[in-house]
């Protein structure tokens, strides 16, 4: 008899959903190791439970149990069974500013990469109704890491007109507010700053070294100058397990 769809413990009807059940089932655990469901140094259970469980078949789970295993969050031992990486989460958050000096200081122990640099562009998207266009934009995109591990990926328009004198090594070295904030006799006006979560696609899976559809959060930007302008207007795709936002409530 084929298992069934709906899992047994957890009530998810893997079915419903257009995504291959793997992944579905390899964001399952892998939530449940990041929430300490399954602790460090813990065996999870075999794959026979888990199929049983989760009512699919047991190649379905070793799919997903091998997603987890290239990430390097579990590690199997034949005859012995699998258990659950140790991981330095604390080492591997990356806080959001959620203030602007926040967001002019850049991450410790992070490189920036420049992946692209193109001029006379315009922004497919304007997050925040806060100005008006510039004539034309220089786009900008680079993948955050620290120590080997990407966690960001950032689209950046700046204005063209003040893009002119920054440089490569500034590209490589500064936040995108930093090197607005950096320009002689720059007056901001506006700033906004919005958060979504999303899923990755291929390309953002794939320039985080994520699986695919694996959870991001999705950070906008936007500034505006003293005269109304769209100075800069930025994307940024965090990787869902490394990021973190603090705010103060009192």
């Amino acid at each position: 008899m084929a298992p069934k769809a709906l899992t047994r413990q957890s009530g998810v009807d893997f079915s419903r959903s257009a995504v291959s059940r793997y992944i579905q089932l390899a964001s399952l655990f892998r939530r449940r190791i990041q929430a300490g469901q399954w602790s460090a140094g813990q065996q999870i259970p075999t794959v026979e439970d888990l199929a049983e469980e989760c009512g699919v078949a047991r190649a379905t789970i070793r799919q997903a149990l091998g997603q987890l295993d290239s990430e390097g969050l579990i590690e199997r031992h034949r005859a012995k069974g699998t258990f659950v990486k140790a991981q330095a989460n604390e080492q591997l958050w990356c806080e959001v500013a959620t203030d602007w000096s926040g967001m002019l200081m850049s991450r410790a122990g992070a490189k920036i990469e420049l992946l692209s640099d193109e001029r006379g562009q315009m922004p497919s998207k304007v997050p925040h109704s806060i100005g008006k266009l510039a004539p034309s934009y220089r786009r900008l995109r680079r993948r955050h890491s620290r120590t080997g591990v990407p966690f960001l990926l950032g689209d950046l328009y700046f204005d063209e007109r003040i893009s002119r004198g920054m440089t490569r090594a500034l590209f490589e070295s500064k936040t995108a507010l930093r090197l607005i904030a950096d320009i002689p006799g720059m007056k901001i006006k506006d700033a906004r700053q919005s958060l979504t979560i999303g899923a990755a696609d291929l390309e953002t899976a794939q320039a985080l070294n994520l699986p695919l559809n694996a959870p991001i959060a999705c950070v906008y930007r936007s500034v505006v100058d003293r005269s109304g302008c769209l100075v800069f207007i930025g994307e940024g795709l965090y990787r869902g397990d490394q990021v973190r936002i603090d705010i103060k409530l009192k």
